[in-house]
């Protein structure tokens, strides 16, 4: 499976590994009501770090694949 980018909505990279909610928790980005936006969208709103965000999605939806 492609790797997770920032394009990527939040809504389509729960939807294809659901485990990466807690990521998502951990980083405290907005992955319910923001779910139509692009992680690099809601990294940015939430403040998160979005190289780092992106490193932990894709170590857990590769650990998991």
């Amino acid at each position: 499976m492609p790797p997770i980018t920032g394009e990527m909505t939040i809504n389509d990279v729960i939807r294809r590994h659901p485990a990466t909610m807690a990521v998502f928790n951990k980083y405290r980005v907005d992955s319910c009501c923001g779910g139509a936006q692009s992680v690099a969208t809601a990294a940015a709103v939430g403040g998160a770090d979005l190289p780092a965000l992106l490193r932990d999605l894709n170590a857990l939806a590769t650990a998991g694949a």
